[in-house]
């Protein structure tokens, strides 16, 4: 098991968002999560990846056996959680070169391994860039400034490619994509996807799950998961809308 959740309650400014989520993940899979706005999809993102502004106040995380209420944000990064955004932030004047090679290298220390070089972070890159289909012009700007929101969807899938996290949250990244992006934005996560990792995949829509194909799809509705299934559920949203899961919760 890489990731369990077990009755997770969580707040932000006093106010309850999650009550009650539990959620399992085994490696080698891809579990997506959908419902309407508001309903604490992003806030569940958030505090698995431990931002400090929403509370946890009851229930259980535990990340490869570890509890992740004991580790800050900055562990949970080296310990291979990546967290998408919605919405990337602009960071003026760092490029994303040296950004990348920092990060890589500080991970590495991490494992007790040695930093790479040079000529062998710039291979890697290469690597990286054309497994996900990014640009050369793209890395050498600084990190988001300026760039379109599909740019900035396809600079965070090079930055997975690049950190190799073990389980990849990716938080409604379609969010106002072409379809072009959309496309190598979902390619790439299929490309990384393997054996011995993991990805939650956070989308409003069902197009996203024409590209990556769930092993489950769970519906996210008034801070709790109240319906699970596979890629058939995503269909059955698409076509039903969230007003049916509604009625059976009244029910």
């Amino acid at each position: 098991m890489l990731l369990s959740i077990k009755n997770l309650h969580a707040s932000v400014q006093g106010k309850e968002i999650l009550n009650g989520v539990n959620l399992e993940v085994n490696r080698g899979e891809v579990h997506a999560i959908m419902g309407p706005n508001g309903t604490g999809k992003s806030t569940l993102a958030s505090v698995i990846a431990g931002r400090e502004v929403f509370e946890m106040t009851s229930g259980e995380i535990l990340y490869k056996g570890k509890n992740l209420q004991k580790l800050s944000v900055e562990e949970r990064a080296r310990e291979g959680i990546f967290l998408g955004f919605q919405y990337p932030v602009e960071i003026p004047g760092v490029s994303i070169t040296n950004f990348m090679r920092t990060a890589v290298n500080e991970i590495r220390k991490y494992k007790g391994l040695d930093a790479l070089s040079a000529s062998e972070f710039i291979k890697m890159m290469e690597e990286k860039k054309k497994l996900v289909e990014i640009t050369s012009n793209l890395t050498n700007r600084s990190v988001n400034e300026g760039f379109s929101g599909g740019e900035k969807k396809k600079n965070e899938i090079f930055q997975m490619a690049m950190l190799e996290p073990m389980l990849a949250i990716l938080d409604e990244t379609d969010s106002g994509l072409d379809i072009d992006a959309l496309r190598i934005v979902a390619n790439g996560v299929n490309k990384l996807r393997r054996p011995d990792n993991a990805f939650v995949v956070i989308t409003h829509y069902q197009r996203l799950l024409d590209y990556i194909i769930p092993d489950y799809v769970h519906v996210l509705f008034e801070g709790k998961i109240v319906k699970s299934g596979g890629k058939e559920l995503a269909l059955e949203l698409e076509e039903r809308g969230y007003d049916w899961i509604k009625k059976e919760q009244v029910e």
